[in-house]
């Protein structure tokens, strides 16, 4: 059964993207089906999109859901599988508590302790990954990404970003700090951790209502459930307070949602089945 994907009437919004269209794909954690149906949408949307088309992945591409190897095939796949002009992959807390895994150093052990953790999911990637290598695995390190994923898959790894902007808006895993100065921010670096808060910050930026300089600030990281406790919006995918949020909850909710924006103006795409009874959400 092909799975449902649920696009919604244009909204207005002060996007300015220089012309450029952009498909913007918030969490999918292991979720390959839905992401396979939404980039099929998008590829149909892309043909009808007018300058050029980009694709982002905001982050928390891994972990929880059935397939996150799936999911990381897919993501890996260049312009010409999605019909578009450029693809960015940016990084999210999930992915910096795998790499800070394979790579070791200060922070390998509490990453990789709260990666295979029940409440981060990391263990199934694990498993996942095990299994396509052919073999038992005790620990993630390079050799597992290099047989359990491909090389090419771990090249994009090894290259995600923190952040892309462009004209107004600004594309980032968990969000800005507003009290911070915003290039030394996304500046930090991935490798120290829970400090690189781009990735991880929810409170002090769902519940700032005063923006951020002008910049428009396009998101990941927090479901819809806490999204609600944070800031006190019923759905967290329509633009408000210079945000627009794109975790659906993946995993735990059935859902993985996307946006198409333009100047001007988005839209929120939804791919998947809602659960009937959807987890309590991490993030």
């Amino acid at each position: 059964m092909t799975l449902p994907v649920e696009i919604s009437a244009w909204k207005p919004a002060p996007f300015a993207l220089k012309g450029e269209t952009v498909f913007a794909i918030g969490d999918v954690h292991g979720c390959a089906a839905e992401l396979a149906v939404l980039l099929e949408a998008i590829r149909g949307l892309a043909r009808d999109a007018t300058g050029k088309r980009r694709l982002v992945y905001l982050g928390d591409m891994i972990n929880r859901g059935p397939d996150s190897v799936g999911v990381l095939e897919l993501w890996a796949r260049g312009e010409e599988a999605h019909g578009v002009d450029h693809v960015d992959r940016l990084m999210g807390n999930h992915e910096i508590m795998m790499m800070l895994t394979v790579v070791g150093g200060p922070h390998g052990h509490k990453a990789e302790t709260m990666w295979l953790s029940k409440r981060m999911g990391g263990q199934k990637l694990v498993d996942q990954m095990a299994a396509r290598a052919g073999h038992a695995a005790a620990h993630a390190d390079q050799a597992l990404l290099k047989a359990g994923l491909g090389e090419d898959v771990v090249h994009r790894l090894q290259a995600m970003r923190s952040h892309v902007r462009l004209g107004n808006t600004l594309f980032v895993h968990g969000g800005l700090d507003p009290h911070a100065d915003p290039d030394e921010f996304l500046a930090r670096p991935w490798l120290i951790f829970t400090e690189a808060r781009w990735a991880w910050i929810n409170h002090g930026f769902l519940d700032w209502k005063q923006g951020f300089g002008g910049t428009l600030v396009v998101h990941g990281h927090t479901p819809p459930d806490k999204h609600k406790a944070i800031s006190g919006m019923e759905d967290p995918h329509q633009f408000e307070g210079d945000r627009l949020g794109l975790d659906g909850g993946s995993a735990r909710t059935g859902i993985v949602t996307a946006a198409e924006i333009q100047d001007g103006r988005y839209r929120i795409l939804k791919a998947g089945t809602p659960f009937e009874n959807p987890e309590p959400s991490g993030e």
